[in-house]
């Protein structure tokens, strides 16, 4: 029978750094930051901070995960394409919707978007803790986890942090369209008074670099599953 991550300790999900604790922690951090913004009056710097600070986490972590984890599932797992179709769907929806939030600043329906995204979000959280992630606990012992949760936290450093609608869901098409895309979000989040010269010199650069990193870590995480739960 599956068991959701979510009533599994640290040790039976392979410890502190395998992808399974550190999927949690971040669907715990994010469920976190919706609900103090949820919970926030009025508008301000700081509520527009968390805002964005809660895109940037969906969408990093979310592109880790097609680019990571569901190739490593559809593998694995015998209804992994099925799993990993719905869920890719909801990611779609949830960038969808939260581009037209990012769109539409002065819209009236801008609070009634972001609570439908927060609902999408809890939902994909749900699918992924109950469904998805035991698959890869099924298949997988300790030491592979955790190797596949460096990877996914390598894919997550250089990934996109804002919604671009038009991006595959899978590899290589998502990486090709999306890494140059994670650049410039990146450089526009950290550095938003630069010229458009230099702008434009640490997107290639960091474009470089950044598939680099990718197409390595997508190649570390390919190989067969072990089913020998005790390694460490």
């Amino acid at each position: 029978m599956t068991v959701s991550i979510a009533r599994q300790d640290a040790p039976a999900l392979g410890g502190d750094g395998s992808i399974l604790m550190r999927q949690r922690r971040d669907h715990a951090r994010l469920d976190a930051m919706m609900r103090r913004y949820t919970a926030a009056e009025g508008q301000s710097r700081d509520l527009e901070r968390l805002w964005q600070d809660i895109v940037q986490l969906v969408f990093s972590h979310a592109f880790a995960e097609e680019t990571v984890l569901w190739p490593v599932l559809r593998r694995v797992a015998p209804d992994g394409e099925s799993l990993t179709g719905r869920v890719e769907e909801e990611h779609q929806a949830i960038n969808d919707l939260i581009a037209q939030v990012e769109k539409s600043v002065d819209d009236p329906r801008r609070t009634a978007w972001i609570e439908e995204a927060f609902a999408l979000i809890r939902q994909d959280i749900r699918d992924e803790e109950d469904e998805l992630l035991p698959r890869l606990r099924e298949a997988f012992d300790d030491r592979r986890l955790r190797r596949i949760g460096a990877a996914w936290e390598a894919v997550r450093a250089t990934a996109p942090t804002h919604p671009h609608p038009g991006v595959p869901r899978r590899p290589p098409a998502n990486v090709v369209r999306g890494v140059p895309l994670s650049v410039f979000d990146r450089v526009r989040d950290a550095v938003s008074g630069i010229s458009p010269t230099v702008r434009t010199a640490l997107t290639l650069t960091g474009t470089a670099v950044a598939a680099v990193v990718v197409a390595l870590v997508v190649r570390a995480v390919r190989g067969r599953p072990r089913r020998a739960r005790g390694s460490t």
